[in-house]
């Protein structure tokens, strides 16, 4: 598959360039850095949450958890981590496990860690879990923008 179909049109129509970074099979973001030569700092990992009225996408370094009750305090909202099956129904083109950090395409809210910040690349799944897309991080914030932005992690290792 490499990158799904509704994320590849997305970032198309916006006109930015990016590469792909292939890999072996992997079940994780930081087991696909690894694979990929790759900072896991600089991957970027999606977890879907779900709170009263829809669904977001918090955003995160592959080398970092979410603190749920700090991201709840952030959102205002009471979260729980969204069902494989939520996930599957929102992102449909995307091999579970392998959701983009970029939501736009999917209609679905992002917020991205502060962690994030200032990196001046951004590796992240494209949907599939053989394969990264590498895109500059002023075109990765590009592709969030209006995406909320606060410090809602901590390094796991």
């Amino acid at each position: 598959m490499t990158i799904a179909t509704r994320l590849k049109d997305f970032i198309d129509g916006k006109g930015i360039s990016y590469d792909t970074v292939a890999h072996h099979r992997t079940s994780t973001s930081r087991q696909s850095a690894i694979a990929a030569h790759v900072p896991g700092s600089i991957v970027a990992k999606s977890v879907v949450v779900h709170h009263e009225l829809g669904y977001a996408l918090a955003v995160i370094p592959s080398t970092h958890r979410i603190e749920l009750g700090t991201l709840q305090h952030v959102m205002d909202k009471r979260l729980g981590l969204a069902s494989e099956d939520e996930v599957t129904s929102l992102f449909a083109d995307c091999d579970t496990g392998a959701i983009p950090p970029i939501g736009a395409p999917y209609d679905v809210p992002v917020i991205v860690d502060e962690s994030l910040g200032d990196a001046a690349d951004i590796y992240f799944e494209g949907g599939d879990h053989r394969t990264l897309v590498h895109v500059s991080g002023e075109d990765f914030r590009n592709l969030t923008m209006g995406a909320y932005r606060a410090r809602f992690s901590h390094r796991a290792y």
